[in-house]
């Protein structure tokens, strides 16, 4: 069998792309809050998580990660045509526009059986099928296939949880716990990745998803080996 890690960076449209009436549904709620204070409040919540929805962002890096050859590639938005390695050549790193990022997606997802993520079923697997369907993509696999099969799509958010039986607690929270390194420690994080992209810092981004692969597999192995049962 054929497995491959997955994982998505998205980033949010900047707020004033969005038409008056997009807008207005964007706060409907900020404006119905009594003070200036709250509103605002309200206000830079809604614009901080315009990254969260496939309708409002978009995909700046899909990493993957060949558990059978322990090699992974980083596809980024970047302004510039780049190809290169990572030092120690585990990882290629190729970018392109959104359009090239989802395309390849599909093309590499079609050689693999099984694809492990963190939290995969909630996010990066539904928002790879929206916005394939806003750019005009076909997807050539169904990754939101049967919830409670982990045989093509093995969410590891949905492992450790049991589907939901007990908490849930971010990558890095599950990293610490099983004294995995944690890809949160560096400058890019998921509540700046916005201001870094604006910033132009594209090769943090694709960086920072390379590492969130990592640490993704290390948990995969473990999941593996102690809690998956044949």
């Amino acid at each position: 069998m054929k497995e491959i890690i997955f994982d998505i960076e998205t980033v949010g449209y900047p707020f004033e792309s969005f038409d008056e009436f997009q807008q207005e549904y964007l706060l409907r709620y900020a404006n119905l809050e009594e003070t200036e204070e709250k509103k605002q409040q309200k206000t830079d919540e809604v614009i901080r998580y315009l990254n969260l929805s496939a309708l409002t962002a978009q995909v700046v890096a899909i990493g993957f990660y060949d558990i059978g050859i322990s090699k992974g590639l980083v596809l980024f938005q970047s302004d510039l045509k780049e190809h290169y390695k990572s030092e120690d050549g585990e990882f290629t790193f190729h970018s392109g526009d959104e359009k090239f990022l989802i395309q390849k997606f599909w093309e590499i997802a079609l050689k693999y059986d099984r694809f492990i993520s963190f939290n995969g079923r909630n996010f990066d697997a539904p928002f790879l099928l929206l916005r394939s369907a806003l750019l005009r993509i076909k997807p050539t696999k169904n990754l939101l296939s049967y919830r409670y099969d982990s045989k093509l799509h093995c969410d590891l958010l949905e492992q450790f949880t049991f589907y939901g039986l007990t908490r849930k607690y971010n990558l890095d929270f599950y990293c610490k716990a099983f004294g995995i390194e944690s890809s949160k420690r560096g400058e890019v994080t998921g509540y700046n990745i916005n201001e870094i992209f604006n910033q132009k810092r594209f090769k943090e981004i694709a960086e920072y998803c390379s590492k969130d692969l990592l640490a993704t597999k290390e948990l995969y192995l473990i999941y593996k080996k102690y809690l998956e049962f044949n």
